[in-house]
C-alpha cells in the first residue's frame, strides 16, 4: 500500500489539501513513526511541524500489545479490556505508567532540547501517527491536546482500523484515513518498509522545519 512512512504521508497530503498554507494551523507528529509521515505532510501542505509527545502502554512481557497510553503532562488512557483479560495488577500499571513517563522526558530532552513547542491555544492542530491499531496512543495524544484549547483536532492517519476510527470519531473534530482496510492485524502489514524511526530521523526533521516554525513562548 506504501512504499514507507514518506510515500503515505504523500498520499494522506492529497485529502488534506483544504489545510494547504492555512494561518494558524499546526502539523503535530506522534514520535516517533509518525514524524516522517507528518514532515512529508509538512513540506507538501506548508504548514509548521512540531512533536506531541505520547506514548504507549505495554502490556507485561508482550511489548507489542498496548494495555493504554500516556501523554506529555501526566495524561494517562487505559485499555481496560486488554487489562482485564490478561489480569494486570495495579502495581504493573503504575509500573510501566511510570517507566514511560520517564521516557516521555527523555524524548522531550532529544527532540526538542531548549526549543520551546509550538503554541497550541486558539489554533487548528494536525495530529499524525503512522496507523492506528487499537488507536489508543492517538487518543490519549488527543484528550492531551484538548487540554491546551485549540480550535480544532485533526487526526490524520494513512491507515486505521474500522474500530479504532469509531473510538476517535467523538473526541476530534475530523478524522482523515488514507486506507481503512477490513481487517488489520498490524501497521506495518500496510507498509513495504516499515523501518523503525530513529531518534537521530525525528530530530533531523524538527532541524528541517525549525527556522520557519519556531514560536516563542507565550
Amino acid at each position: 500500500m506504501f512504499r514507507d512512512r514518506k510515500h503515505a504521508g504523500e498520499l494522506l497530503a492529497e485529502q488534506l489539501t483544504q489545510y494547504l498554507g492555512q494561518p494558524q494551523t499546526l502539523l503535530l507528529a506522534l514520535p516517533r513513526g509518525g514524524v516522517p509521515v507528518a514532515a512529508a505532510l509538512a513540506r507538501a501542505l506548508a504548514l509548521p511541524l512540531d512533536i506531541f509527545l505520547v506514548h504507549k502502554l505495554s502490556a507485561p512481557g508482550e511489548p507489542e500489545l498496548a494495555m493504554g497510553a500516556v501523554a506529555a503532562g501526566g495524561l494517562v488512557v487505559l485499555h481496560q479490556e486488554i487489562i482485564d483479560s490478561g489480569k494486570i495488577t495495579q502495581a504493573a500499571i503504575d509500573s510501566a505508567i511510570a517507566c514511560e513517563q520517564e521516557e516521555l522526558l527523555r524524548r522531550e530532552r532529544a527532540y526538542r532540547g531548549t526549543r520551546p513547542p509550538l503554541l497550541v491555544t486558539g489554533k487548528t492542530i494536525i495530529l499524525v501517527d503512522d496507523g492506528l491499531a487499537t488507536g489508543y496512543t492517538m487518543l490519549a495524544a488527543v484528550r492531551s491536546a484538548h487540554q491546551q484549547q485549540p480550535a480544532r483536532i485533526v487526526v490524520a492517519v494513512p491507515v486505521a482500523s474500522q474500530e479504532a476510527l469509531d473510538m476517535l470519531r467523538p473526541e476530534a473534530d475530523e478524522l482523515v484515513c488514507a486506507y481503512m482496510p477490513r481487517k488489520l492485524a498490524a501497521i506495518g502489514q500496510f507498509y513495504d518498509d516499515f523501518s523503525q524511526t530513529t531518534d537521530d530521523e525525528v530530530c533531523q526533521a524538527l532541524r528541517q522545519f525549525e527556522p520557519s516554525d519556531a514560536t516563542p513562548p507565550a
